[in-house]
Formats: C-alpha cells, structure tokens, sequence
C-alpha cells in the first residue's frame, strides 16, 4: 500500500490543522492506522491510532483532548485534526499502516509509512 500524507503548514500557537493520509489499494479497511512525528534531532513518536473499523481510538498522552484521529473507509483516507497547537508540536507527521495484531503505539508495528508533512507552530 502507498500512502499520502497531506495538510501540514505553518500555523500560530492555539490555531488548528487538519492532516490527511491517502491509501491507495482496496485494502485500506483491512489496515489499522496510526499517526507519528518527528521533531528536528528528537526521535519518531507515537501520536494517535485507530482500528481498522474506527472502533477504538488511542492517543499519547501529550495530545490527549486536543487532536483526534478519524477515517473514511470509503475514502480510502485517514485524518489528524490538530486543534490548540503548541510550538512543541512542531515536527514532521508520518501516517503509518499496520496489517497485523501489534500495539499500534509502536513504529515497529507498522508496515507501510508515508513520506510526511512538516508542522510549523509559531509562539
């Protein structure tokens, strides 16, 4: 599966954004998914992920009430919407794809990983 991380930019302290995450193929229903990010010299971190039929949702603690993940089966797609941004969520946002039973909090349990959007939160 290929994925297609979009909807990153810059954005001030308090405003919003919404990421999306295209799959391509038939399968996407059959794929948990989850969100990562990188921050410049820090390592990729778990962010939030969802079961493939939405049912469950999860999130790390520090994003825990402000940003919520989401899915469109019929699209194909994956959202991020990130409200009341922080400069310390600045960082590069991956969308991943897990066909197996992992944790989906762990990179290693993912797949497939698309190439990123950059967040921009200025204070």
């Amino acid at each position: 599966v290929q994925l297609q991380a979009s909807g990153g930019g810059l954005v001030q302290a308090g405003g919003s954004l919404r990421l999306s995450c295209a799959a391509s193929g038939r399968t996407f229903s059959s794929y948990h998914m989850g969100w990562f990010r990188q921050a410049p010299g820090k390592e990729r971190t778990f962010i939030a992920a969802i079961t493939r039929s939405g049912g469950s949702t999860y999130y790390a603690d520090s994003v825990k009430g402000r940003f919520t993940i989401s899915r469109d089966n019929a699209k194909n797609t994956v959202y991020l919407q990130m409200n009341s941004l922080k400069p310390e969520d600045t960082a590069v946002y991956y969308c991943a794809a897990e066909t197996g039973w992992g944790t989906l909090t762990r990179s290693t349990d993912y797949d497939y990983w698309g190439q990123g959007t950059l967040v921009t939160v200025s204070s």
